[in-house]
């Protein structure tokens, strides 16, 4: 599909600008007819390449939301654009090309039609500082556990490979039955070292297969859906989509942005296959002419506040506004989340680490007990 920006006259007399999504030309002029607006001017738009912020691999949000800022500052100071660019070219630190997320190239074109590209500015500086937050939150979140998790990994491969050969020879010649769980420790044990190339091939290989399974869609739907379904994460990974999508709504819809194409981008901005799937669902709904409450009701993914929000939004005709508030109290509402989600994991990793060693040391004293006792 074509993007076209369009500037058109409405029954009142009054001008109204924008841009819209179609094959052509035609069917651009056709839609604005049918909203009783008469177009005299439709242009098409170069299309802008498809990257959408999960798909970011050079570029960090935080730079996206310097940039934003910068420019909105320097615009609202009445700085021309081209020395405003200039500016931030000179200055800027990440120096790759082809990287902006097509929400804030959308958004651009809308504040350029409208004439307000320093507010435009700033509402994407807000909305990719929040984006930033968000998934610092996320990364601090998992140092914790991953760090936990290396640390019993290390702890065990050292004491199989390193401490219990130690003890092997002990155990044979001195005639004690040695239990099974420490013969099956000993078996894992040798195995490892003799065969540590195999061991690590399937680290390697499991490793790769991993990072191209996630790399895929069916992948993507298969890891999104099963981290909806686990008890201590599945409320804070609701939180965090809920409060993606309401905050990238409002600020598309706020900017003049048509519903349907703010749809769009939402869905390839919300990081969530499953969620992005549904949205999908729910743009050919409002297509035909169905409130935006009644399919994001039947998806069952979001909290009930939201589309009570978006049809008291309907209603009132500040759908926008309510997106907005929607938005900051799911902000907060994460944050919260995480901690509580936290408060959970930590303990629980700690548990784990002690059960997994301390069954290997159990393991190592059980035999030289029955040792001591033969002695005696």
């Amino acid at each position: 599909m074509q993007t076209y920006k369009y500037k058109a006259v409405t029954n009142t007399g009054s001008t109204v600008t924008g841009v819209l999504s179609g094959e052509n030309k035609e069917e651009i002029i056709k839609n604005l007819r049918s909203k009783n607006q008469f177009p005299v001017l439709v242009e098409a738009l170069q299309q802008s390449r498809n990257l959408d912020i999960g798909q970011m691999k050079r570029i960090k949000i935080k730079d996206i939301a310097l940039f934003c800022r910068q420019l909105y500052t320097m615009l609202n100071a009445g700085v021309t654009l081209i020395n405003c660019l200039d500016i931030l070219k000179l200055q800027t630190e990440n120096k790759e090309s082809n990287v902006f997320p097509e929400l804030l190239i959308n958004m651009v074109i809308a504040g350029e039609v409208s004439g307000n590209l320093d507010t435009i500015m700033s509402r994407l500086a807000v909305h990719f500082e929040k984006e930033n937050h968000i998934r610092n939150k996320i990364k601090g979140a998992l140092v914790y556990p991953v760090f936990i998790a290396v640390i019993t990994i290390v702890v065990v491969f050292f004491l199989l490979t390193f401490v219990l050969p130690t003890f092997i020879s002990m155990f044979t010649s001195s005639g004690v039955e040695v239990p099974a769980l420490t013969r099956g420790l000993i078996s894992i044990s040798e195995f490892i070292r003799k065969y540590w190339y195999i061991v690590l091939g399937i680290i390697v290989a499991c490793s790769y297969f991993i990072s191209k399974l996630v790399r895929t869609e069916d992948g993507k739907m298969a890891i999104d859906t099963a981290l909806m379904r686990i008890p201590v994460v599945k409320g804070t990974i609701q939180k965090m989509y809920t409060s993606r999508f309401t905050r990238t709504l409002s600020t598309l819809m706020v900017s003049g942005i048509p519903l349907i194409q703010a749809l769009e981008a939402v869905a390839k901005v919300v990081n969530n296959k499953p969620v992005e799937k549904a949205l999908i669902s729910t743009i050919d709904d409002v297509r035909k002419g169905v409130n935006l409450s009644i399919p994001i009701k039947n998806t069952n993914l979001f909290p009930p506040m939201v589309y009570y929000m978006i049809n008291i939004g309907e209603e009132s005709g500040s759908i926008d506004d309510l997106l907005e508030r929607t938005a900051s109290f799911y902000d907060e509402e994460l944050d919260e989340s995480i901690k509580k989600m936290m408060g959970l994991i930590e303990p629980s990793m700690i548990v784990f680490m002690a059960v997994i060693v301390g069954l290997i040391v159990i393991s190592i004293a059980l035999p030289m007990f029955d040792m001591v006792k033969t002695i005696r």
